[in-house]
């Protein structure tokens, strides 16, 4: 069975953040490099991070008197678990409505769209191939 996909609080992305830049690490460290953006004391951002461990997005490992911590996620599965969250609730599941929304917001850089167009025709290539009906012509 699929692992779920992480459905990650504002507070847990600032957190993730900072733990995939420096894992392992530990509470302190991570509320030096989130002091000045977001105030936090050492209780909040210890108490975040046991409950990102309890929700299995985080492991903490006793060392001594210290708690380390590591991520259990990667960026990736958490983007992912982003963008299916946003596709399932805004887009009701739909995906051509919201790539059709990210196409219309202008954000889209010339070379993005390139970059895109040579991912779908990837995409459609291999498609052709493990369907059988890839054509000479390809």
């Amino acid at each position: 069975m699929p692992k779920p996909k992480p459905e990650l609080t504002e507070a847990e992305w600032s957190i993730m953040k900072a733990v995939w830049n420096t894992e392992p690490c530990t509470a302190p460290d991570i509320r030096q490099k989130l002091e000045r953006q977001t105030g936090w004391t050492y209780s909040t951002v210890r108490t975040l991070m046991d409950r990102m461990v309890a929700k299995g997005l985080l492991a903490a490992e006793k060392e001594r008197n210290l708690t380390i911590y590591r991520s259990t996620v990667t960026r990736e599965q958490a983007q992912r678990g982003e963008l299916f969250y946003a596709l399932k609730h805004a887009f009701n599941g739909a995906l051509t409505p919201m790539v059709q929304c990210l196409l219309d917001s202008g954000r889209l850089s010339a070379g993005e769209l390139e970059q895109l167009e040579a991912l779908i025709k990837a995409k459609k290539k291999d498609a052709r191939k493990s369907s059988g009906f890839a054509s000479v012509n390809s």
